[in-house]
């Protein structure tokens, strides 16, 4: 039978080279010691572990060319034996991103059913998902700070593991640190010892390893709320819990109205500095989350509500596949939307949405409706790293086929219900898509009497293996206040002469929010490349408003000025980027750039970049890659005449 957090249905991982169906993973601990002076955390890993299969004596995990084993042993406890035996084991090629750790097993300790410890004594050095920040590089400058990126497949170069999110348990760790230093995990418990400078961590509820996470700097925190606090280096904290409040609280109790209990006890946040190389994790009890989004206040809403949101969908409710991420992202995804539709109203919620789906066609544009990466079900050849197809198909086409679903059930709020049960059905499990299928129209058997799931260019089966648009979108006319003033202004300005200007400035574009502009703002470029008296007018009219702007607003104009080569304007192009890059290290030949600059900067490079030696997506974070698409194939702006 399966194990707790086993999927519920045979599958094959080609992202793993582990045999995890061959094992039941009960527990494990880390015991490490992190040495900001040489890069490196030591330590060692304990697994229990049970075999469910006769006859293996090989037990396979996934490790990483940058993770360095020095032994491992086995115990058997109950069985009298009191020393550990030593194990043989060898480390072969997987993939690009990771190796496979091949332990040959004691034949007399294999048992069914039968409880064996396996412990593995190793190092890290500087693998993908550990981050070591140099004191200049965090937003304080006075202390080094280190962060590990487990998702998708990174953590595999944190601890050997099943690195696969079909599997799921529960984890504890100390962590050993040199002195001023504070230790946060995705853990629902933690305690502290000073004299010994020892952290540990509990996690009670199974998790997948990608959801295991660690952070160990200068950190302090504030409590926003009886079960969230937000934690940041000092010069950082009083901005975050500023433009916090007492929101989370206040979201984190429509969510439950919603979706029933929040299951982790902690929600906390952490905010990292710019080289975080995305924008968000949901790592149970501790959401990580960039600095740079404090700059926009609608964007950070949006996105710690959907950090919560996955609580419910891709952290209690997992993808047994990486295949079917739209599993976590597009449930999470609805989730977020009726959160602020709760919280905002409905026009906020169209309008943040109007943006997504905008971004979700020009990338249909980009790509060919016949491209595979806008499948749901993406099938993976053995060597692709899931992490490279992560994209707005995931999210927002599989936003679509859950409102869908809620569409046909005919009632929002018995939706609602539908979501809740299935929460409670599938909680700390890993599931495929059939499994929310069936569960689906189980729950509803007048839609499966009806046969829905194969109504005429609407199949499920369509919605889940076709390529191209999403067969359903959602209604967005109640978002209309808000969008229509949008529309209008972009019809004034997409003719070729520059509108009047008396009417223009009946647009007060200083009273509109950061989505109204953005979504101006990703229209207009849409329209590029524009006459170039248009683009004059465009910059009198608004370029020193949007100076004042957040980031999110800044890149996009600053995208215009470059996919237009508006030459004029390249003076703030150049700016920009001096503002958010390290002067000590970015020239550096040596220096990664995602490791040093914030996701907005470096998918202005990627965006704003000619064809290059460079594998730009190996280097940079895919914070906005929208940029990149929409200017690199007719742009006349080379990468040197950007960067500072």
């Amino acid at each position: 039978h399966p194990g707790p957090g086993s999927p519920l249905c045979p599958l094959v991982d080609v992202a793993s080279a582990s045999n995890f169906r061959c094992f039941q993973l009960r527990h494990f601990h880390l015991d490490l010691r992190l040495n900001f002076a040489v890069k490196e955390m030591s330590g060692w890993l304990v697994l229990d572990l049970v075999p469910v299969q006769p006859g293996v004596q090989i037990l396979v995990l996934d490790s990483h060319p940058s993770l360095l084993i020095h032994s491992i042993d086995c115990k058997v406890p109950g069985s009298g034996q009191e020393e550990p035996v030593s194990l043989t084991y060898r480390v072969d090629p997987f993939t690009d991103y990771g190796s496979s750790l091949n332990v040959s097993l004691p034949t007399a300790a294999l048992k069914p059913g039968r409880l064996i410890q396996i412990t593995i004594r190793y190092t890290t050095t500087d693998g993908p998902a550990i981050w070591w920040l140099d004191s200049e590089l965090t937003c304080g400058q006075s202390r080094p700070l280190v962060f590990t990126q487990g998702h998708s497949v990174c953590n595999r170069s944190f601890f050997p593991s099943f690195d696969t999110p079909a599997v799921k348990s529960t984890y504890t760790a100390t962590v050993r640190v040199p002195d001023g230093v504070t230790v946060l995990m995705s853990a629902s418990r933690s305690s502290y010892s000073k004299q010994d400078r020892v952290f540990q961590f509990s996690m009670e509820f199974p998790v997948p390893s990608y959801l295991v996470a660690l952070v160990a700097g200068d950190l302090q925190h504030v409590d926003v709320g009886p079960r969230s606090r937000v934690w940041a280096e000092p010069c950082l904290l009083s901005c975050a819990v500023k433009k916090l409040g007492g929101s989370v609280e206040r979201w984190l109790a429509v969510a439950e109205q919603l979706f029933g209990p929040y299951l982790w006890g902690r929600c906390d946040i952490v905010f990292l500095p710019p080289s975080f190389p995305i924008v968000a994790m949901e790592n149970p009890c501790l959401t990580f989350i960039i600095a740079s989004i404090l700059e926009s206040s609608e964007f950070l809403l949006i996105d710690v509500i959907h950090e919560i949101s996955h609580g419910w969908f891709g952290n209690a409710v997992t993808n047994a596949t990486w295949e079917e991420m739209w599993l976590s992202e597009g449930l999470a995804t609805y989730a977020q939307r009726r959160i602020t539709t709760e919280a905002y109203g409905e026009a906020f919620t169209c309008l943040e949405t109007a943006v997504r789906l905008d971004a979700l066609h020009r990338q249909l544009r980009l790509l060919g409706d016949n491209n595979p990466v806008s499948k749901l079900q993406v099938k993976f050849e053995p060597g692709v790293n899931p992490s490279s197809l992560m994209n707005l198909f995931t999210y927002e086409k599989g936003f679509c086929f859950v409102s869908y679903l809620s569409e046909i059930c005919g009632d929002v709020r018995r939706f609602d219900c539908f979501l809740r049960d299935y929460i409670s059905e599938f909680k700390f499990k890993s599931v495929v898509a059939q499994d929310l299928i069936d569960y689906f129209l189980g729950y509803f058997p007048e839609l499966k009497d009806a046969a829905i799931a194969q109504r005429e260019g609407l199949e499920f089966e369509r919605w889940l293996s076709g390529c191209g648009p999403p067969l359903y979108e959602p209604d967005l006319s109640a978002g209309g206040a808000l969008t229509r003033p949008v529309q209008d202004l972009c019809d004034l300005w997409r003719s070729s002469d520059p509108p009047d200007l008396k009417t223009v400035a009946t647009f007060d574009l200083s009273a509109w929010s950061t989505f109204q502009i953005v979504l101006f703002l990703d229209r207009m470029l849409d329209l590029s490349p524009l006459p170039h008296d248009v683009m004059a007018g465009l910059s009198g009219c608004y370029s020193s408003l949007f100076d004042g702007l957040n980031a999110e607003v800044q890149i996009r104009w600053l995208q215009m000025v470059v996919r237009n080569s508006f030459y004029p304007e390249l003076p703030r192009v150049r700016a920009f980027l001096h503002k958010h890059v390290s002067n000590d290290t970015a020239p550096s030949s040596t220096v990664a750039l995602h490791r040093v600059l914030p996701s907005h900067c470096t998918e202005f490079y990627r965006r704003t970049a000619p064809s290059s030696t460079v594998a730009l997506p190996r280097v940079l974070p895919s914070h906005c890659t929208e940029f990149y698409r929409r200017t690199a194939p007719s742009t006349t702006v080379t990468l040197h005449r950007v960067l500072p």
